[in-house]
């Protein structure tokens, strides 16, 4: 009997002594287990991507934002444009014009007009030159042509002015815009402020030269 009292009294105090002396998670465990808690969900994202190399400018509006210096936001205002006009642009556009312009396509055509309620095209061509540029232009494409220094059609930028005549020895008669990949806007008789091709027939046979206003 006293045996056996001996023996409980002694697997009672193992038990004891084993619950006492667990193993407890140690002071550098828990201040590691700390920090971590205090990282936040954007830190833990960073640091996996950065990780898993996923900051590569896959995205074409981050990769243009990285090779021409831009913010994501200027690169969405370009992309936006490019869809809205139908152009490609390199992201280099003076950007007033591109927004000036854009708000003005759909203006209805008016002789002698130069107002968003109605223009012509050299009216359209020197309304837009003083809001941008604050450059003050005569309100006729001869006179417009010249006020400007002559450009050969391969070296047209966008801003550049377009003009047209109807044949050898005529007068200039129409005004535009150029912009982008062969493209002009302009006010058109038939039609008010569009954007056309200077390749399509009619403007192509017409086209007499191009000039920048210095």
């Amino acid at each position: 009997m006293m045996k056996s009292y001996i023996l409980s009294a002694l697997a009672l105090g193992s038990a004891f002594l084993s619950f006492f002396y667990e193993v407890q998670p140690s002071s550098a465990t828990n201040n590691i287990s700390e920090e971590a808690q205090m990282v936040t969900p954007a830190e833990q994202m960073q640091e996996w991507a950065l990780e898993h190399n996923r900051f590569n400018y896959s995205d074409p509006l981050a990769e243009a934002a990285k090779t021409k210096s831009l913010n994501y936001k200027d690169s969405l205002f370009y992309n936006y444009y490019s869809q809205s006009l139908g152009l490609k642009l390199d992201y280099t556009e003076d950007k007033d014009l591109l927004e000036t312009v854009s708000d003005w396509i759909g203006t209805p055509y008016r002789s002698g007009g130069n107002t968003q309620r109605g223009t012509d095209c050299s009216g359209f061509v020197s309304k837009v030159y003083k809001q941008v540029y604050g450059i003050t232009l005569t309100h006729s494409s001869r006179s417009m042509f010249h006020e400007v220094d002559r450009v050969p059609k391969t070296e047209m930028e966008t801003g550049d002015l377009v003009f047209f005549r109807r044949g050898p020895g005529q007068p200039i008669y129409h005004v535009g815009i150029y912009l982008k990949n062969g493209k002009f806007i302009h006010a058109a008789s038939n039609g008010g402020v569009m954007i056309n091709s200077l390749m399509s027939p009619y403007y192509k046979k017409h086209f007499y030269a191009a000039g920048r206003v210095i």
